[in-house]
């Protein structure tokens, strides 16, 4: 089950009716995190007119999440997932992350950490798939590569 900021839980069938789901996962206890916001911010905007659901996945409560996120937080689907039972069930191990999910619930594809080549390689897939224009990443305000934290910590 997802747990939307504005709405009532939905679960992850219901969201993969009819488009996929792309989600940047952050955890709102971390630096690491919060260093790739603005970045993360910029791809989920490049595909917001896609054919697909983008979003954030935050390993916290809503409160937390609104925190962390700040604007961000209205701008973009917004799920809590304090338990970490999604994180767990995406086989996540580093945050930040970018998981592309198909309508089926299958991880298409993925990328832990701040690595910009795995990212580039999802969102560069995610495009073709959509017949998109990927964002360019990194991007020239970016950070430097960093492994990130763990998922389940």
């Amino acid at each position: 089950m997802l747990h939307p900021l504005s709405g009532p839980e939905r679960s992850l069938s219901q969201l993969l009716t009819t488009f996929h789901l792309v989600l940047v996962v952050v955890d709102p206890f971390t630096h690491e995190s919060a260093w790739l916001l603005v970045t993360a911010a910029r791809i989920l905007e490049t595909f917001r007119q896609a054919d697909c659901r983008v979003g954030w996945l935050v390993a916290g409560d809503p409160d937390e999440c609104r925190a962390f996120l700040g604007p961000n937080a209205r701008e973009f689907n917004t799920f809590a997932d304090a338990d970490r039972t999604l994180i767990k069930a995406l086989g996540l191990e580093r945050l930040p992350a970018i998981v592309h999910l198909g309508m089926d619930a299958t991880v298409i594809d993925s990328a832990e950490g701040w690595h910009p080549a795995e990212w580039r390689r999802v969102t560069e897939g995610l495009a073709k798939m959509l017949h998109w224009k990927a964002p360019h990443v990194p991007g020239a305000k970016d950070p430097a590569p960093f492994p990130g934290t763990p998922a389940l910590a």
